[in-house]
């Protein structure tokens, strides 16, 4: 079952590898450990800030859409460049001094948040062998990693001195927190079906059949599971309650300007792309490409097609659900967005968790 015959028409561990021999041959070995890091330090900023210039103007296609608008048109073809227009604005922006508030954690807070979103980006595994960060705990600090931003927001919000921030931190404290034991105990259902805790392992045992279809109902529930609780992770609605326009101005952000806004703004996306990474990863099979059993001649099709595209694609896919929900249902009181969590969501997942580990156990998945 769990036999690989994938082959990428594009192999990273071929490139990986010729990178790390012609370093050797000019430099010694600290020499060619401190590059590489560089190197990939590089690309992962690279990636990270290209990706959320892509998500940002598909944010406004898409809601142009849903509201029968055109969205961006007038910089660039079709409004491709109205992002870089907007990046290079809020990069010359004043970063503007308030008073009476607590300057160091103030400005602390924005990296913190910029900081754990890195980090969870790094562990994503793109394609075969493209993956900064894999451990043999890969699920585990992927977690740690991401649980770390909340503090950066409760900072923000409480540093601020500001009465609209600190509301808007507290409930975005209160959610991101609640909805993290949902997220996790999908992620753990998951963890029960694989066997492993390391990323790239995770997909490698989806070769066959991707883990939503091989799981049978408890990976359905437990996708579903995720797919919401996601979506209230990363503040968007309709789960935007911490940043509720009409009610908290900007949220835990109000007070910040520039470069500053710009990290919250960047995390805020790509928080969204991990979501949704993470879910292609545990789900729908990472960067493995779909085969059906029998048709020999659809697969081949299917394998000639570069991994990396594969995981993007379904990444994609993710995305436009997760904005289908900001772009349809209206914004729920934060009553119904705990009570969803607390009442409906945890006691669901502890069951579907439960399930899960007996259909393993009875070898009842294929």
């Amino acid at each position: 079952m769990f036999l690989n015959t994938y082959t990428d028409s594009i192999d990273f561990n071929a490139a990986r590898e010729w990178i790390h021999t012609t370093l050797s041959g000019v430099m010694p070995a600290w020499g060619v450990t401190l590059t590489e890091c560089v190197l990939v330090g590089l690309c992962l900023l690279l990636g990270y800030a290209l990706i959320a210039l892509a998500l940002i103007y598909i944010e406004r296609k898409v809601c142009a859409f849903f509201q029968c608008r055109l969205g961006p048109n007038r910089v660039g073809p079709y409004g491709t460049v109205q992002s870089v227009a907007d990046m290079v604005k809020m990069l010359i922006k004043e970063l503007i001094h308030i008073n009476h508030v607590d300057q160091f954690l103030f400005n602390l807070a924005p990296f913190i948040v910029i900081i754990s979103s890195v980090l969870a980006f790094g562990c994503l595994p793109f394609a075969k062998g493209l993956a900064v960060l894999d451990f043999n705990v890969g699920i585990f600090f992927l977690m740690a990693a991401s649980s770390i931003g909340i503090v950066g927001i409760l900072l923000a919000g409480w540093s601020s001195n500001n009465k609209y921030s600190m509301i808007g931190a507290m409930r975005s404290g209160a959610q991101m927190i609640s909805y993290e034991l949902s997220i996790g105990l999908s992620i753990l259902t998951m963890v029960v079906l694989s066997g492993t805790m390391q990323l790239s392992e995770i997909v490698e045992r989806q070769s066959e059949v991707w883990f939503l279809f091989s799981g049978h109902i408890p990976a359905l529930i437990a996708f579903l599971i995720y797919l919401v609780a996601g979506t209230a992770e990363t503040n968007r609605g309709p789960f935007d309650l911490p940043e509720a326009d009409s009610e908290l101005t900007a949220g835990y952000h109000t007070e910040y300007s520039g470069m500053h806004f710009g990290f919250f703004y960047l995390a805020e996306y790509l928080n969204l792309f991990i979501v949704a990474g993470i879910a292609t990863t545990l789900f729908l099979g990472g960067w493995m490409p779909l085969h059906i059993s029998g048709w020999e001649g659809f697969n081949a099709v299917m394998d000639f097609i570069p991994s990396i595209v594969w995981f993007l694609a379904k990444v994609g896919v993710v995305i436009f659900v997760i904005m289908w929900f900001k772009w349809t249902f209206p914004r729920l009181r934060i009553d119904q967005l705990l009570t969803l969590e607390w009442k409906y969501l945890l006691p669901l997942s502890l069951l579907n968790l439960l399930l899960m580990t007996l259909v393993v156990a009875l070898g009842l998945y294929f």
